[in-house]
């Protein structure tokens, strides 16, 4: 689907020449259709979708950009995107990608970490972004818990509801709602700059043995959201976790928030998915309100 034009963008934006038919289905993404292709300035990775999916591209490049701009993260690099009447697409860099390794985790929790340094004044994003194929409601919020309460936990429930979710995890979920604050003690909270969608799928470790993370879904908030995404379905060492907490310790009771946290993505992955993943929501659902 539009892979010429795609390719006929492309040099028309940036003067990048790429071979059509060095093009190979990349497959994984539950999403886009995915290209590795080759051009006169190196490998390529396409994504490839509808016209009226490029609103999903924009907003990854915004967050793309956003977190090379604090420049402690590797991330690939954006060469273009756009769209036609008939698709839109986007172009990055191509990584070679291998697997992680005690070093790689090393770097990449101290490197998490020093983002997390980038502080902002307020919580959320100035544009609504995408988790995964999910439209993540953002917006400017000065207290962390009612951005979290409202455009995280409230609208995914809102979401599940429709698409089936028992009264009984509702009832739960409202409850949960109802008593946020009980999970948080007085410090105060700094607006990170998150990855916002950082599970072992969406990092990896290059040749050089530098990790790198790709398909965000950026906002400013409390930064213990990302660190409970990576304990959410594993893949992170602890290695990773001791070099975040030697570069920037944990506050005092973030156990029990991660639950809270990885909450929203689990009432996502019903949205996308379906009932498969009722179990983990009930799982967390008793911890919390138990």
């Amino acid at each position: 689907m539009g892979l010429s034009e795609a390719v006929e963008k492309l040099q028309q934006h940036t003067g990048i020449i790429a071979e059509e038919l060095s093009a190979t289905a990349i497959g994984g993404g539950s999403v886009c259709q995915t290209y590795r292709l080759s051009s006169d300035e190196g490998a390529l990775f396409l994504k490839l979708d509808r016209a009226d999916f490029f609103e999903q591209f924009s907003a990854e490049v915004d967050g793309l950009k956003a977190l090379e701009e604090c420049g402690a993260l590797r991330t690939p690099e954006v060469r273009s995107y756009g769209k036609t009447d008939t698709i839109s697409y986007l172009f990055l860099e191509w990584l070679d990608l291998g697997p992680g390794s005690t070093a790689s985790e090393t770097a990449l929790g101290h490197s998490l970490a020093q983002q997390h340094r980038a502080t902002f004044t307020s919580f959320g994003w100035s544009r609504n972004n995408f988790l995964g194929a999910t439209h993540q409601s953002n917006g400017l919020h000065d207290d962390w818990m009612t951005f979290w309460r409202e455009r995280r936990l409230r609208f995914q429930l809102d979401f599940a509801a429709g698409n089936g979710l028992p009264i009984a995890y509702q009832q739960a979920c409202t409850a949960v709602l109802a008593r946020i604050e009980t999970f948080f003690g007085d410090e105060e909270l700094s607006p990170s700059l998150l990855h916002g969608d950082l599970w072992s799928g969406n990092w990896g470790t290059l040749a050089t043995g530098m990790s790198c993370v790709f398909d965000p879904a950026v906002y400013c908030g409390d930064r213990e959201t990302d660190l409970a995404m990576t304990r959410l379905f594993g893949g992170f060492g602890h290695a990773f976790y001791d070099a975040y907490t030697a570069e920037w310790p944990l506050r005092h009771g973030w156990e029990k928030r991660v639950d809270l946290y990885n909450l929203y993505h689990l009432l996502n992955h019903f949205n996308l998915f379906g009932s498969s993943y009722l179990p983990q929501i009930k799982g967390a659902l008793l911890r919390l309100v138990g």
